[in-house]
């Protein structure tokens, strides 16, 4: 219940179904207020190169960027991303009005296919909570759901439970790339999943605490890479902290999809800090036995913390100095880079 209050003391509240307000003059900007639907100023953009700025409210609805609305920025209006929240509550097993399930990807809050995407100083959040529903077991709750190259997120809050965000490709052929800056992104249960090329740098991800008495409670990461893609995710220069106790997670276990059996799951956490809620004797699982940790691509290098000890090394595989060498954002993102944009 704890976020369903915290979204709901926004400055303000929109519902979906109103319309945008238009900038006037010649600037490509459409402004949305309180009583305002984000959803219509993206149905508003007409070609590339458009900016959408949100101000602050809370603003309860789905957002849907298509593939045609390229080069788009999508930012708050000031410069913190609590001030401008866009959340809304489907879960995998939430009903539709015909009566199907909406699934993990269609749970999302925000979802984009649009190539050259920026979000920057928003939260975009899934507030669905499982307590409010022990009929749906269907509990997948996606914040954000992305899959067009050269998605860029700067200083965006990510919130939700399980399947936070979903960094997926436009066909399992494509790899599309995508980087996150100084994010905050907060869950249980793999809740960084999905098959793009995407670096996390200077993040800070969170776990939560659980009403369970299992452990693992959850995982922060769970690629889904395809086996012809050298490049997974990658975190570096990053934080991972915990609302659980001590060894209460797990850094990652790999998703082999039904529906791509030839996946071949790739993470890199480098240079990042990891606290005390991630077992440091065993921080990696496995989702199904028959694709075991240990066969994929999982490796680190030159973490720190209580999370990232090594007492027993076959447990965490590392990087050698001349292999961290190639493991790099530029590498993972080849011509493009974000970093070097405003």
């Amino acid at each position: 219940m704890r976020r369903r209050a915290f979204l709901a003391a926004g400055a303000g509240s929109a519902l979906a179904g109103a319309t945008p307000a238009f900038a006037t003059g010649s600037r490509r900007v459409l402004h949305v207020r309180p009583g305002d639907s984000v959803q219509a100023a993206v149905d508003a953009v007409d070609g590339p190169g458009w900016t959408i700025v949100v101000h602050p409210g809370t603003y309860r609805q789905v957002v849907n960027v298509p593939v045609d609305k390229a080069e788009l920025t999508l930012r708050g209006a000031s410069r913190d991303p609590r001030d401008a929240v866009i959340v809304h509550d489907n879960a995998n097993g939430t009903k539709k009005p015909d009566g199907t399930t909406y699934g993990t990807a269609g749970s999302a809050t925000f979802t984009s296919a649009a190539p050259g995407l920026t979000v920057r100083d928003l939260t975009l959040a899934n507030d669905w909570l499982r307590a409010d529903h022990p009929d749906i077991t269907g509990t997948q709750a996606v914040a954000a759901y992305t899959y067009g190259d050269r998605t860029r997120f700067e200083n965006v809050r990510l919130l939700a439970h399980q399947d936070t965000l979903f960094v997926e490709t436009s066909a399992l052929t494509a790899f599309d790339r995508q980087y996150f800056h100084r994010c905050y992104i907060e869950g249980d249960v793999d809740f960084v999943f999905g098959r793009a090329t995407a670096v996390f740098e200077e993040c800070h991800f969170h776990t939560l605490q659980r009403d369970v008495d299992f452990t693992p409670k959850g995982m922060v990461f769970a690629p889904s890479t395809a086996r012809a893609n050298p490049y997974g995710i990658l975190a570096v220069r990053s934080r991972i902290t915990s609302g659980a106790e001590d060894a209460a997670y797990k850094l990652a276990r790999p998703w082999v999809p039904t529906y791509e059996t030839t996946a071949w799951p790739s993470l890199v956490v480098r240079d990042t800090r990891i606290g005390p809620g991630i077992d440091p004797v065993a921080p990696y699982t496995n989702m199904r036995e028959q694709y075991p940790w240990q066969t994929m691509r999982f490796r680190e290098y030159r973490n720190s913390g209580p999370g990232a000890a090594i007492p027993v090394p076959e447990n965490r595989p590392r990087l050698t100095d001349t292999q961290a060498e190639s493991v790099t954002r530029r590498t993972y993102l080849g011509d493009w880079t974000p970093w070097k944009t405003d």
